[in-house]
């Protein structure tokens, strides 16, 4: 099989795909670099996946790996279904049946982790399916090994939202704010929106704005965190909250705030409205929130932006103290140490250089990868 070359220092180093009559299963799973560790990586499922989109996606999950110094590589795996168009048992059945197809690779090579459209239920399946509760991680709390010792730690516990609070409050005196004076908007009030919210609001920082899909609304006095969790765990909207202005989800990314929070769609700050931005710090909690026209435009009016490989980490993080046995404390201080110590490893470099902070990152995911390719590390 031959897809198209996204990189010049080196190519996959597997690139799968697979099929099922009886289930209809056509998946993909691309195995990027393993220098480092195991190649890492969730399983999404959409109806348009194609084997160029996971390739672009486990390349990203091994710079990922490397910007946060995991002993991990990258990779990643998709099947090719529509959720909506499915019932649950087909849904599992295919990702049994993806894992069987995997056994060769997982957990040696590759290890599973939720991504579109799976989550806690459907690791599950893929770890017992597969044989090996390494197969995979983001498992159900309940999930046991066969020694009957606790070996999950669900994505759902917000470990990726909260090290983009870790993310931010590192990054506040880098540009010129006081996290405890700050004011916040966040742009998709999900799991990891909701995560970091309340945990910056713990810091002493001021969620004056947020989003979801139906629309946002803003209160520069300051919205309780509480509040918009409790509306959203009733399967409400944020708009449903009881102060504040309603406004359109354009309408939040030019509000006068000090921190703004990317945490959903890829692409939403643009060319077009960069120019608009008012805040003096942007920590992308989503992947790809920013073009990277629009970066250059905010770096170039000296509004600081975390890139995504960093801020939004803590997910592969805990993911690596779950593989490790760790306990959700223990994995979750583990998010905290690694994101506070390379959020701010990046910025020192990005200001000694005088680069951008994704130049940074990126500089550092390469030299890592690199070296490790030089002298193989040992699989995980």
């Amino acid at each position: 099989m031959v897809i198209e070359s996204i990189a010049d220092e080196f190519g996959p180093e597997v690139v799968l795909e697979v099929h099922d009559h009886s289930t209809g299963l056509q998946g993909f799973l691309v195995i990027d670099n393993t220098a480092r560790g195991v190649g890492k990586g969730g399983i999404r499922m959409t109806p348009t996946v194609t084997p160029l989109e996971v390739s672009r996606l486990a390349r990203a999950m091994t710079w990922k790996n490397a910007v946060v110094d995991l002993p991990l590589g990258g990779a990643k795996s998709g099947i090719r279904a529509d959720p909506k168009k499915i019932d649950r048992e087909q849904k599992l059945g295919l990702i049994r049946e993806f894992a069987r197809a995997l056994k060769p690779y997982v957990p040696k090579k590759y290890v599973a982790a939720p991504d579109m459209s799976t989550g806690q239920e459907e690791m599950r399946a893929f770890a017992e399916a597969a044989g090996s509760w390494r197969a995979c991680t983001g498992k159900p709390i309940d999930f046991m090994t066969g020694k009957g010792k606790k070996a999950g730690i669900p994505h759902e516990l917000g470990s990726t939202g909260t090290g983009v609070a870790y993310s931010a409050s590192v990054a506040a005196p880098f540009a010129n704010v006081d996290l405890k004076q700050a004011t916040v908007a966040v742009e998709g009030f999900g799991n990891v929106g909701s995560f970091a919210a309340v945990k910056l609001e713990s810091m002493g920082a001021k969620l004056v704005a947020a989003s979801d899909s139906v629309g946002g609304v803003y209160e520069p006095m300051g919205i309780p965190t509480e509040e918009l969790v409790r509306l959203k765990s009733k399967g409400k909207s944020v708009t449903d909250a009881k102060e504040g202005k309603k406004i359109s989800h354009a309408e939040l990314f030019e509000l006068p705030v000090d921190i703004l929070i990317p945490a959903a769609m890829p692409d939403v700050i643009r060319e077009d409205n960069a120019p608009r931005i008012k805040a003096k710090l942007v920590v992308q909690g989503s992947n790809i929130p920013a073009t990277p026209a629009a970066e250059t435009i905010l770096h170039n009016r000296g509004i600081l932006v975390v890139p995504d490989i960093v801020a939004n980490g803590g997910g592969v993080i805990s993911s690596y103290g779950e593989l490790r046995g760790y306990s959700i404390e223990e994995a979750l201080s583990l998010v905290e140490k690694k994101i506070t110590k390379e959020t701010a490893t990046i910025l020192e470099r990005a200001r000694s250089s005088g680069s951008t902070p994704r130049d940074a990152a990126m500089a550092i995911a390469k030299e890592r990868v690199l070296e490790a390719m030089a002298k193989r590390a040992p699989v995980f």
